[in-house]
This record gives structure tokens, sequence and C-alpha cells, in this order.
């Protein structure tokens, strides 16, 4: 069994915000033909979605953003799957609009989802699929909040959708042939793009994942 979480809040009021790229990620891969319905458990909806290469148990707690670490460690604890099995899908204000990053562990760079997940596991130690939203364009106390839990523009839109199809892709590359092969393959244009460059040399970075 593997587990893909993706990060969000629940309900209306926060249908289509930046905050729920996660969930969107989640409801793209349940649509297919090979998953279940959602149904409520360990303080989420969860649908299972079969595979020929096994089972994926897709995961949108209902716990609210700052939460989601209940949720996961029910789910860990339950299946008693090792952290390995373990996917968090989540929205990146500090990669571009659209931009996917992958990553196999790494501290949540102020992200409360992954801040409160890596207190409740006691570690870091778990695969992450990042999904750029932009950084706020304006700079006062409160613009990341209001940024994160807006909407996107309809300007933004196509970029968006387009990267939760490519982050649904990943999601199953992940899931079929682990987070090395998906790394390599969805940082693979930045890599080339960087060494293509004259007499520069330079490895991914981090991009970070600051959030509220």
């Amino acid at each position: 069994m593997k587990v893909v979480v993706g990060l969000g809040n629940p309900g209306p009021r926060y249908r289509g915000t930046r905050h729920n790229v996660g969930f969107e990620v989640v409801d793209y891969l349940a649509k297919s033909p090979h998953a279940s319905g959602f149904r409520g458990r360990f303080q989420a909806q969860t649908a299972e979605l079969q595979e020929e290469f096994g089972p994926v148990l897709l995961v949108k707690p209902e716990t609210y953003m700052n939460l989601s670490g209940r949720t996961v460690r029910e789910v860990v604890d339950f299946y008693k799957i090792p952290l390995s099995d373990l996917l968090i899908v989540c929205d990146d204000i500090n990669l571009p609009l659209g931009k996917l990053r992958a990553r196999a562990r790494g501290s949540h760079g102020g992200h409360n989802g992954l801040r409160n997940i890596q207190d409740v596991l006691g570690t870091n130690e778990y695969a992450r699929l990042r999904i750029g939203v932009d950084a706020p364009k304006l700079g006062y106390d409160d613009a990341t909040v209001d940024h994160v839990l807006g909407r996107f523009q309809p300007g933004e839109k196509p970029a968006i959708e387009d990267a939760i199809q490519k982050a649904a892709m990943a999601v199953l590359l992940w899931a079929k042939d682990g987070i090395d092969v998906c790394m390599n393959r969805m940082n693979a244009p930045e890599e080339k793009t960087k060494k293509a460059k004259p007499k520069k040399e330079s490895s991914p970075e981090d991009g970070g994942e600051r959030e509220t």
C-alpha cells in the first residue's frame, strides 16, 4: 500500500485556493475509473486507487492544514507502512507558479502543514511533492496568509491546471518506481537548463517551502 496525502483545508470556503492544490491533485487522481469513491476515515476523506503495481490510498485530511499530522499518523499506524511508502503533496510559495519539485526528505521550510507532520512523525524523512503557487506580490504583515488562502487569478489557471495534471503523473511515477525515479524525472528540466549555461555547474536549489 502506497499512501498519498494531499494537503489543504476542507470546505467550500477554501476550494480552489492556492493552499489547496494538494487536495486538487488527489481529486484529479480520484477521477480515475480505477479509483473508489471517497469515504470518511482517519479524520480525512480517503479513496483507494487500484493500479497494476498495487493499491494507492488517496487522502485529504479534514483537520485543517495546521493539524495535518494527525491524519498522517493515523494512516501510517493503521496500515503499518514504512515512511518510504508515504508521499505528501502540497503548495509552495517559493516556487514559481506551476513549478514542481520532488524531494525525498527536507525541512518544513515554514509550511505549517509540513511542520505539523514533521512534529507528529518526529522526523522529516518522508517524501514530498511541492507545487509552486508563487510568492505574494505585496509585503504587508498578512500578505502570505491572504495569498495562500486566495484563489488563482484567471490568467494563472491554465498553468496551475497543467501543474495539477503533471503532479498526478508524478504521484503515479513515485508509487510505481520510487522517489529517486520521480525526482530524476520531475526535476530533470531544471537540471538540464542549469547545466546548459556556459562555465557554470550547479545542482538544483532546494527552493524553500516557506508558507503559512
